[in-house]
């Protein structure tokens, strides 16, 4: 048996080090692939391998011999062909317990790696992160109960055409955009500048898709060339959003508290001060928009369109350092990318049913004091996720035929336990000729936001109060009269 798995480990020689784990060193996009094939061959059971998409253009160089007339093998010519192909494959692994589809109460959850070609360390630690996870599945506590409570989707490579053409060097190696040179990270809807941009980017696109069709509750992308971890809002149009030189979402204490995860589970970026040529963030977090700002970019996309919360992770003050410093950065990032995994399960989740116990697709959970751009609502299994850290929350929840529900919720710590606090909704159809479409999110200027704790301003106050009465007008026309008494107790709990 031993002389069976030496075998092994030497025919996957090219991957794997000695050891038979996998090799720190920069692997080609073919190598990748064919790394990600083999993990989901050798364990089926929780994993799943599937494409989201393609880049834009995928190129293989071969080598051939001519066979011209009057020369023999020996002489003939050797040409180097390089040849194109429409796209490179988006791979995206899945591990859990349930792989290959989505359960109801499991959250989904993403790691997007290599968006910039040429920031090329979250690449490299994602791949670690399979090997890890598929080696410490039913032998390792922590790794064992993420899997069977978690759905965790891993994109090591964002960009493969640009990884394919960087260089090496540290700071200013080419490879940061894609194929058609645009820079995948200002290629977003940017909900505060309007959708100017009139192409979307082949990978783009996918990443797009790939949210719209899957609950993705919480992620990360990976960058390099600092030491920090960013959270939304990255950009800004001057309005409620802009607090002093900050960018703030109605979920900003959510965003602190993630980024905080991250950055004090990890072995140096809680100091601040990592890269001798960046600014200093205190305690190893900073506001996107703060930091400078960003347009078009992946994280607000996130969490303004997805209701997914997402954080930018800059893990390198080199973008692209040398293959003998991977196998420390892999050790000061593992437990922060293991603890801010666990966070998926912040919060509240559960479903909304109708008095048959049907659920109800498109239903509007909203939290009181948090005024999203665009509302939190339910997918198509009635589900909805909101982290949320603990606390005690009004949550109105409203759909189009159906009263108006209001619930106060005491919210524990989930990620001791690997569960967000389950709590479902149920909401009475009412008679009425005339049911109300559904509310369409726009890209709108940005309404107040506020944190749990903090006293409400007076501008807040009054979009509270907009907001408010626009409800309960909504209400009255879809339930004249059994709606009036839950709304009004709302308004008592907002006023009082």
């Amino acid at each position: 048996m031993a002389l069976v798995w030496l075998c092994l480990c030497l025919g996957l020689g090219s991957l794997l080090s000695s050891g038979c784990g996998l090799e720190f060193r920069y692997h080609n996009t073919a190598q990748v692939e064919q790394y990600l094939q083999g993990i989901s061959k050798d364990y089926p059971g929780f994993t799943h391998l599937h494409s989201i998409g393609r880049s834009v253009e995928g190129c293989t160089v071969t080598q051939a011999t001519s066979t011209a007339a009057g020369l023999g093998p020996a002489d003939g010519l050797l040409f180097v062909l390089r040849v194109c192909f429409p796209g490179r494959e988006l791979w995206v692994l899945i591990l859990g317990q349930h792989a290959r589809e989505h359960r109801v109460g499991i959250p989904e959850f993403k790691y997007v790696g290599n968006m910039h070609g040429n920031e090329v360390v979250g690449r490299v630690l994602l791949l670690q992160l399979i090997e890890h996870l598929t080696r410490g599945y039913l032998r390792d506590l922590f790794v064992t109960r993420l899997l069977n409570s978690t759905r965790i989707h891993i994109l090591p490579s964002m960009n493969p055409d640009g990884f394919e053409s960087a260089n090496r060097d540290c700071l200013y190696s080419q490879g940061r955009f894609n194929k058609n040179g645009v820079d995948l990270n200002r290629n977003f809807p940017d909900a505060f500048s309007g959708d100017n941009v009139q192409v979307r980017e082949k990978e783009v696109v996918a990443v797009m898709e790939w949210i719209k069709n899957e609950t993705f509750v919480l992620s990360a992308n990976l960058h390099g060339g600092a030491v920090v971890a960013s959270y939304a809002y990255d950009n800004s149009n001057g309005g409620q959003e802009l607090q002093g030189d900050s960018s703030i979402t109605p979920d900003n204490d959510v965003f602190v508290h993630l980024a905080s995860t991250y950055s004090l589970s990890h072995r140096n970026m809680h100091k601040g001060n990592s890269c001798p040529d960046s600014k200093d963030f205190t305690n190893g977090i900073t506001n996107g928009y703060r930091w400078y700002p960003l347009r078009g970019g992946m994280q607000d996309y996130n969490y303004v369109w997805g209701q997914c919360l997402e954080l930018t992770l800059e893990l390198s003050c080199c973008k692209f350092p040398p293959e003998s410093d991977l196998p420390g950065l892999w050790e000061a990032n593992k437990p922060a990318l293991l603890a801010y995994m666990g966070q998926v399960h912040l919060g509240l989740k559960g479903q909304v049913l109708d008095s048959n116990g049907i659920p109800i697709q498109n239903a509007s959970v909203e939290v009181l004091g948090r005024l999203n751009l665009c509302p939190f609502r339910t997918n198509r299994n009635g589900e909805y996720y909101r982290l949320l850290l603990p606390g005690n929350y009004t949550i109105m929840v409203t759909c189009p035929g159906h009263e108006t529900l209001t619930e106060t919720v005491s919210v524990p710590y989930g990620p001791d336990q690997f569960s967000a606090l389950t709590h479902n909704f149920w909401l009475r159809k009412c008679v009425s000729s005339t049911v109300p479409g559904t509310t369409t999110c726009v890209m709108s200027r940005p309404r107040a936001t506020e944190n749990r704790s903090a006293a409400l301003k007076p501008s807040s106050f009054t979009a509270l109060i907009a907001f408010t009465v626009h409800r309960l007008l909504v209400s009255l026309l879809e339930c004249p009269h059994s709606t009036l008494v839950s709304t009004l107790v709302y308004l008592y709990a907002l006023l009082f």
